[in-house]
């Protein structure tokens, strides 16, 4: 078929239920097993698409062993998918484009290692950014520690750091006299931990006068037990600047969930917050948590939103969300490694699947 028509008829496809008002509705759960803590009674299903990247495509083998943690922004018509290629140099965030958000273009490194003895000097990785009307602003993950070649997993302490670029696409230029918050920054004591080493970035909302980022933290639990994820908030008047973290997480951290990707329902101005749940060791699904405040968030309204009972490819693994509003849909990006694999070197050789919600998103308690 003529690649012209092919994307013609995604892009309609795309629009297909402008005038479906129905939506995907939180629902609950008749399998979920309270013997699991913590125990998620809900679902709110989306509908898996399947991959639509694969690794190993990306200029300058950027992406050779593996691309995740996606972050999908849109600007002018076209979209960005920022992810964190695994490449000779190590995990770097890369960059493709899209028109159809199924077919994308690698465009390779959007950052490059900082020199020898910098903070991210071993990785810059999982960029999230922010459109403030004039520019663009990138917050992403840096760290001078991974495992040996030739995976160079990244390893703590994982870092907030900071770029900016004049466009979408870039080009991104650092800014490492800004430092936005670090893992010391996190009162420990406040969040159950012994020690806190990951405060890595988030999505951005701005609120009245203050912007809010709901960024991933991580530590080591104060009873001496597994290691931990959370997502926490952090704000500031000026994205420049220097960020102050809440003096409590956002949720208890025994909901083992981290990073952050936000939609906001108008229809029952409701925020639906979408992470992914560590089971142990590993991302096993993405979930969703509901509030109609910014500031208050209660653990018991969440909802399984991908896992695998229904993603399509990948059933042991589901890493994690990113996602937009298309249309009358929103889009669900997320990375897997694939079949019953559960991380396959500990989160190489993924690739980036997409799944679809119809808008808009209700909660239990809408008729």
């Amino acid at each position: 078929m003529n690649k012209l028509l092919t994307i013609a008829s995604v892009l309609c496809s795309l629009h297909a239920n402008a005038a479906t008002p129905s939506g995907s509705r939180v629902v609950p759960d008749s399998a979920a097993n309270p013997d699991n803590p913590p125990a998620v009674k809900y679902r709110l299903e989306a509908k898996d698409h399947g991959v639509v990247y694969k690794h190993g495509n990306g200029p300058d083998r950027c992406d050779d062993l593996g691309a995740r943690d996606v972050w999908v922004y849109e600007d002018k018509g076209t979209f960005y998918m920022s992810y964190d290629g695994s490449g000779p140099k190590g995990w770097l965030a890369c960059l493709a484009t899209s028109k159809d958000l199924v077919n994308w273009t690698p465009k390779g490194s959007m950052l490059d290692l900082g020199a020898a003895g910098t903070e991210d000097s071993a990785s810059a990785s999982y960029g999230t950014t922010y459109f403030d009307g004039k520019n663009w602003h990138m917050f992403y993950l840096g760290t001078p520690n991974t495992s040996p070649a030739p995976d160079f997993i990244p390893a703590p302490p994982y870092l907030t750091m900071k770029a900016q670029g004049k466009s979408a696409a870039g080009p991104w230029v650092k800014q490492p006299d800004i430092v936005p918050f670090r893992p010391s920054d996190v009162p420990a004591d406040n969040y159950g931990a012994s020690s806190v080493v990951v405060a890595s970035p988030g999505m951005i909302v701005k609120n009245k006068d203050e912007y809010m980022m709901f960024f991933a933290g991580g530590g080591f639990a104060r009873d001496g037990g597994m290691p931990y994820g959370h997502v926490s908030v952090a704000r500031t008047k000026d994205l420049n600047g220097k960020w102050t973290v809440d003096p409590q997480p956002m949720l208890p951290w025994s909901e083992t969930c981290e990073n952050s990707s936000l939609y906001f329902e108008p229809s029952n101005q409701t925020w639906f917050l979408f992470t992914n749940h560590i089971n142990r060791d590993h991302t096993d699904a993405v979930w969703v948590y509901w509030s109609k405040d910014l500031n208050k968030w209660d653990a018991k309204n969440k909802a399984v939103v991908l896992d695998g009972r229904n993603c399509s490819w990948s059933k042991a693994c589901i890493g994690l969300p990113s996602v937009l509003k298309v249309g009358n849909r929103l889009a669900v990006f997320y990375d897997a490694p694939g079949g019953d694999i559960v991380g396959d070197r500990n989160g190489m050789n993924r690739d980036v699947g997409l799944a679809w919600l119809e808008l808009p998103l209700r909660t239990p308690e809408e008729k």
